[in-house]
């Protein structure tokens, strides 16, 4: 067709109307001598068609582009009224015969608004399509199927690929931090291989678990198979935020669902693409510490010895520590016809981390592919995904006894002028001080590694069936496998090792999950009502597997834990050698059905039976229904004067669903381990002691959620946001309760007691400020009010009652009945007295200082939990140039500065060193862990700030567009304070609300390339 286009295109204006002329005339003549003929008088209705057709049919051609100005492939082009259509190519040309001059074309593509244009006589049209502004009307995946904003009811965010933070990307969680409300997203630290945390609606659970389900092309999850998802190969992320609509996954949907939609090739077209970051990675801050020169006189000042001071000058952050750099390379393709296409990419993500012999390198392969069949009634999906990811990581847990740290944390703590070797060259250790370490020794010698292969894999096949009607069957397999090598040295200088003349171990993990899911689907519409269903059946099994080997006393470190054989093996403790194998299996059944009346009154019911293995012989099943209801006010007669509101909805639900995340295969059985040796009758007999309750009531751990929310949109869509409020409780809550011995033969037990609330309000905006053809600015934001409370923590258990209304949960922070999580119940700093050390105030006036965890001493003052969340996401595009940031906070919470008190006592300066904060507060000791340490947590952060530039190349031969950007990263932190960073651990347990020292988070600018191909 190309072809013949040139070649029309050489002939004269008037030899192309000349010739169009001859041949209609010649048709004319033809169709009259055939109607002539008697033989043929009988055809005369049959031919007169022909002869109308003849003399009125011409061809259009053109080329459809989008509102940037990009040729666009795969845009439906269609006669109005008639299925006269056609399909614009790769480079968006398209050419259409049409039956008369002035018929009018029809232009739509999935996310642009539908265009028409009268063809008016014209042979040449040309059309630009604009993105579709009706945020309503955009498909939504949610659990088991897919619908419009519209006609949701639950509470449900739902973020574009061109609305994804950009940059230095790692994880995906990244591209969706400050992106939706209630969605609360924290980066600890710049480990390389590591991944943010996130908490939907704050943290419901104990033990249960808090991460939400991760759903990947249907392919269920935990958090780590986000690592298995190239970013860049994202085209959709859905939340499901409410129970009404999280319930459809029952046991697993208690969290919050994270729905991730992968970029598919459209029919029709094919595609090469290839995308770049490189990036720099550096430490916005650090602790400010004494020089060598300052921690001498201090320690003069102090009293400190001469012998302490070994005369170096070491900064010894400085050479722990480097520029970090960052790469994501990835090449995808595709391509295909109407009945069968595909996409394939090759991603590569390669880190250097900021702390020396840090690293991290990721490999994954995917390709997708769809068939259709059968007259397109029947459609075949696979999906294939490859992985590997290794990893050489700082060792996070190290130091001496008094303190234990990550290698950055005990790098503050070294003393500026000991020495990194000495005289003979050897690392540097000083024999006075217990249990000295050369944190760059361990940096320099440590092994540390592991290596992660995952593959998994989907096929879905969908089936229509008589009208209305389809069958859909869904298999996936997952499988996993870590291996993690542990080697340290002597040389290490690490007591530990020395004493054992070094140890390595070997931790070898395997994981294979498999689901099948068959589900019968019915849609249809009878007049003013609309119905959808769904009855699903579902069946999940998991295999755990793995070993553990540990060797100590090696001759050399040559092999490092390559060959445990090289040990003492004269040498085995109990614990160096383990193995285990268990499975879990979940079975669902599941019924929804999504009413329409009138396309304005909207009903979800849905309801899922899920049967688990992992829980007690009576409480096997459980059960979770849900309930969404939502009222499309702009759709009423009352509306249709009014020009304020362009899309107005009502919508509440509730809903019941389940956790158990937390448990282990076999946590409610009783359950025994070796214990130690004995000797009887002259022989070596092991012992075995009960290491677990049995508790064959373990049950599902249940959060029933109220949501009830409002969308809008108003003038002419420029200005739209949602609002939500829910409340949420959560009933059975799973914890290792402590239990009296006896009758318990244990002194812990897996069980369902006690109750969390969270109550909260959500508010998403944006406004389109100006909006043009080249001109857009777009001010968006959300923001999220929190209140978390523990209703109880008590009750009973086989008939035995449990009083724990009051449990540590981390540095000073407690579980207490009707307080949030992690108050902090605590000492309340008072001065320093004659001798500087510190003093406290007595609060019930008896002259003791009671430290005990329920000491009428302690007082309230807050919790580690946040109460509120912000983000301001403005965009602005002139033509091809585009600048977007993403403004970030939260507040509300203290933060308990542990590393900030390691390192302020003045009595440490003979064998460590302190801050520069500690001279003027001069507090020489402390027995006390109090509010001194006690800061705000709140801050803003300019997360991300990007500049792109897109250069569109509609003549080229071989290139469609190429886009350069700059990114940075963690740009800007407000904040009071004084610590590193304010986004800290908020997963509970140990360590909840506490600072005790992290790995760097850093500060990042990318460069980033974009090319597409023709």
């Amino acid at each position: 067709m190309e072809n013949n286009y040139l070649t029309m295109k050489r002939v004269s204006s008037f030899s192309v109307a000349k010739t169009e002329v001859m041949l209609k005339t010649c048709c004319m003549l033809v169709a009259a001598l055939l109607i002539s003929f008697s033989g043929f008088s009988a055809n005369k209705e049959r031919i007169a068609p022909i002869f109308t057709s003849l003399t009125t049919q011409q061809t259009v051609t053109g080329i459809v582009y989008d509102d940037a100005g990009t040729p666009m492939p795969g845009v439906n082009v269609l006669e109005k009224g008639t299925t006269n259509g056609t399909m614009t190519d790769f480079d968006g040309n398209y050419s259409l015969s049409v039956s008369s001059p002035d018929v009018v074309l029809v232009f739509s593509s999935i996310g642009f608004e539908s265009l028409e244009i009268v063809v008016n006589n014209q042979t040449s049209i040309n059309a630009t399509l604009k993105t579709s502004v009706a945020a309503l009307d955009e498909v939504v995946v949610i659990g088991y199927g897919t619908t419009t904003k519209k006609d949701i009811t639950g509470a449900v965010s739902s973020v574009s690929e061109k609305d994804l933070n950009q940059g230095a990307i790692t994880n995906p969680l990244q591209q969706l931090t400050g992106k939706a409300a209630g969605v609360n997203i924290t980066q600890t630290g710049s480990e390389p291989g590591s991944s943010p945390s996130v908490r939907i609606r704050g943290i419901t659970s104990l033990i249960g678990g808090n991460d939400p389900l991760v759903v990947v092309d249907g392919i269920q999850g935990n958090m780590d198979l986000l690592n298995q998802v190239p970013p860049s190969e994202i085209a959709s992320i859905d939340i499901l935020k409410d129970a009404s609509a999280t319930a459809i996954y029952g046991s697993r949907g208690a969290p919050g669902v994270i729905i991730i939609t992968t970029k598919k090739n459209r029919a029709g077209t094919s595609s090469l693409e290839y995308t770049s970051t490189a990036s720099i990675d550096f430490i916005p801050k650090q602790l400010d510490m004494l020089n060598a020169e300052e921690w001498w006189k201090q320690a003069r000042n102090n009293s400190v010895p001469a012998s302490t001071n070994h005369g170096a000058n070491t900064d010894w952050f400085n050479i722990l520590t480097r520029t970090g750099y960052t790469q994501n390379h990835t090449i995808s393709f595709g391509g295909g016809t109407h009945n069968f296409n595909y996409r394939a990419s090759v991603s590569a993500i390669l880190q250097e981390g900021i702390v020396i012999n840090s690293s991290n390198k990721k490999f994954i392969g995917r390709i997708t592919a769809t068939q259709k069949a059968l007259d397109d009634h029947l459609t075949l999906t696979m999906n294939l995904n490859s992985g590997i990811n290794n990893t050489t990581s700082s060792v996070q847990s190290i130091g001496r006894a008094a303190f234990t740290s990550n290698l950055i944390s005990n790098a503050y703590v070294m003393r500026p002028t000991d020495p990194v070797y000495d005289t003979a060259g050897n690392y540097y250790m000083d024999p006075n001080v217990f249990q000295y370490i050369n944190p760059y020794a361990v940096a320099e010698t440590v092994v540390n590694e592991g290596q992660n292969n995952s593959l998994f894999g989907s096929l879905n096949t969908d089936l229509k069936l008589v009208k209305g009607f389809s069958i859909t069957g869904f298999g996936s397999w997952r499988k996993t496998d870590n291996v993690n090598g542990f080697f340290l040295p002597v040389k290490s200088t690490v007591a530990a090792a020395i004493d054992q003349n070094g140890f390595a171990n070997i931790n070898n993990n395997r994981q294979d999950e498999k689901l099948m899911n068959v589900s019968l689907k019915y849609k249809n519409t009878f007049g003013d009502h609309t119905v959808d269903a769904l009855a699903l059946y579902e069946y999940q099994s998991q295999t755990y597997q793995g070993n553990y080997a540990q060797a100590r006393g090696f001759f050399n470190d040559l092999a490092t834990y390559n060959a445990l054989q090289l040990g003492d093996l004269s040498d085995v403790r109990p614990g160096d050698i383990s193995s285990y194998k268990n499975d879990r299996t979940l079975a669902s059944f599941l019924g929804r059905i999504n009413y329409s009346y009138l396309e304005r009154y909207l009903l979800t019911l849905s309801y899922r039976r899920d049967g688990s293995s992992v829980f007690g012989a009576n409480n096997k099943w459980g059960n979770f229904p849900a309930i969404g209801a939502a009222w499309i006010i702009d759709e009423e007669g009352f509306m249709k004067n009014q020009d304020l509101f362009d899309q107005l909805k009502l919508r509440a639900g509730y809903g019941v669903t389940g956790n158990q995340q937390g448990l282990y295969p076999q946590n409610s059985l009783s359950l025994v381990s070796a214990a130690g040796v004995t000797y009887f009758g002259g022989s070596q007999i092991t012992n075995f002691n009960i290491t677990q309750n049995v508790n064959e009531d373990l049950r599902w751990e249940t959060k029933k959620q109220f949501n009830a929310g409002i969308d809008f949109a108003l003038w002419d869509r420029r200005f739209s946001g949602s609002f939500d409020a829910f409340t949420a409780t959560t009933d059975n809550l799973l914890f290792n309760y402590t239990v009296p011995q006896p009758p318990f033969p244990y002194g812990t037990i897996a069980a369902n007691v006690g109750s969390i609330r969270n109550r909260g309000l959500e508010l998403s905006l944006s406004y389109d400020l100006i909006s043009t053809d080249d001109v857009t600015l777009t001010l968006g934001g959300n923001a999220s009010l929190l209140d978390n409370e523990v209703l109880n923590l008590s009750g009973s258990i086989n008939g035995v009652p449990l009083n724990t209304d009051y449990v540590s949960w981390g540095s000073n922070s407690f579980l207490i009945e009707g307080k949030p999580i992690g108050t902090f119940n605590i000492l309340q700093h008072l001065g320093k007295d004659d001798s500087s050390a510190e003093t406290v105030v007595d609060q019930n006036g008896d002259g003791v200082i009671d430290q005990g965890v329920r000491s009428p001493d302690r007082v309230l003052e807050g919790s580690a939990l946040p109460t509120y969340n912000f983000a301001f996401n403005p965009s602005f595009r002139y033509k091809g140039f585009d600048l977007s940031m993403v403004w970030r906070g939260s507040g509300g919470n203290k933060i308990y500065n542990g590393i900030k008190s390691s390192l302020s006592y003045l009595e440490n300066l003979g064998k460590s060193n302190v801050l520069q904060s500690a001279i003027p507060l001069g507090i020489y000791t402390s027995q006390y862990g109090s509010d001194l340490w006690l800061e705000n947590g709140d801050f803003i952060r300019l997360e991300n700030l990007t500049a792109g530039y897109r250069f569109s190349f509609e003549d080229a031969k071989f290139v469609e567009s190429v886009r350069v950007s700059l990114t940075g990263s963690n740009l800007l932190l407000i904040t009071n304070y004084s610590g590193i960073d304010p986004e800290l651990n908020l997963s509970g347990g140990n360590g909840f609300g506490s600072d005790n020292g992290i790995y760097p988070r850093t500060r990042t600018i990318a460069l980033g390339l974009s090319v597409k191909l023709k």
